[in-house]
């Protein structure tokens, strides 16, 4: 886990803290989160840890099981499957507004953000997660679409939470090809092929994820 740095409000810097951990996979589903241990880890009292404990179970990232504590959330093949239906609608959608109304910082951002993607070594899932959640955070940031934004942070939690407990890697095949051409139909300002080349890409993920997690389509 990264080194915490102690903010104006403590609570508010825990929560950030830990939900960064979580997406990135430095605390695995199915973990169990002592408050005693945290604030130990992070230096503070108890008190902002259970808020921040709280906060994240209101998220969705964790649960609360009688006698057993906190725990970080493990996902359903059936939650898998219906956060990939939504996901392939709601990336299809930032592709196409990122297409028609991109700026010339965010085609900087992109490519940097893919550049870094192919750059990082793909026998570490952890890392290749964190990269490809960025570079599609990148893409919905690019369509410029506030309510838009809301709703993929919510559906990005979920999908790291999947990805780490499936540990699908980023470093698939079809993988560089497929987030290639995004960013090209993107740049090309080709609307409805960046709407096709997100969809495509979902659907190969989600694909992958349901095998490993023992379902069917």
């Amino acid at each position: 886990m990264t080194s915490f740095e102690r903010p104006t409000l403590v609570r508010d810097g825990v929560y950030e803290h830990l939900r960064r951990a979580l997406l990135d996979g430095d605390i695995a589903p199915g973990e169990r989160l002592g408050e005693v241990e945290l604030g130990q880890q992070l230096g503070v009292s108890r008190t902002p840890i259970r808020e921040a404990l709280m906060r994240l179970t209101q998220d969705g990232l964790l649960t609360t099981e009688a006698n057993k504590g906190v725990r970080v959330r493990t996902v359903s093949a059936a939650e898998a499957r219906d956060a990939y239906v939504v996901r392939e609608e709601l990336d299809g959608l930032a592709a196409a507004l990122a297409a028609s109304g991109h700026t010339a910082a965010d085609a900087v951002t992109l490519r940097a953000a893919l550049a870094t993607l192919n750059a990082a070594r793909g026998s570490d899932y952890r890392e290749q997660t964190r990269l490809d959640l960025a570079y599609h955070r990148a893409v919905t940031e690019a369509a410029h679409n506030t309510v838009l934004g809301i709703l993929a942070r919510d559906l990005e939690q979920r999908v790291a939470l999947i990805k780490h407990q499936t540990r699908t890697y980023n470093a698939h095949p079809d993988t560089a090809a497929q987030h290639a051409t995004l960013l090209q139909t993107i740049l090309d300002r080709d609307a409805d092929a960046a709407r096709e080349a997100a969809r495509t890409h979902v659907r190969t993920f989600a694909t992958l994820v349901l095998h490993d997690l023992g379902a069917t389509q």
